[in-house]
């Protein structure tokens, strides 16, 4: 079965919790709930502090998608800006950087897809049980 979720947040920090519950609350009972917080809040945080979504009247949007091959994906899609995602060197003494790391040591699959007016970054993860 397959179905789809989607919430649009204000490009704001505190909405990044918002977020998370959103896809916890999805994920309860249906898929990996605690890598699909971690994908969500660097995704989402990243939009907000990387993206023209976290400027004045700034919003992303958040997906959730459960297809019928045993993986849900995770999508946030931002407005876009000068920063494009990458994975950043693990080496660096910066601070910050490492979100992307993150994802990709726990999703099966990540990329990043750019719009005319923004760009999204997704992450797919295995359902529990697949």
């Amino acid at each position: 079965m397959r179905s789809k979720w989607c919430r649009a947040f204000p490009g704001v920090a505190e909405e990044v919790a918002h977020a998370r519950h959103f896809v916890a609350a999805l994920l309860d009972g249906r898929g990996p709930v605690e890598d699909a917080v971690l994908v969500v809040s660097e995704l989402a945080t990243n939009a907000v502090r990387h993206s023209l979504s976290g400027s004045a009247g700034g919003w992303f949007l958040v997906v959730v998608c459960f297809g019928g091959d045993d993986l849900v994906r995770i999508e946030v899609v931002d407005q876009g800006g000068e920063r494009v995602p990458h994975l950043c060197d693990v080496t660096s003494q910066e601070e910050g950087g490492r979100g992307l790391l993150l994802i990709a040591s726990c999703a099966k699959d990540w990329g990043v897809k750019n719009w005319p007016d923004g760009r999204s970054v997704w992450a797919e993860l295995a359902r529990e049980g697949a």
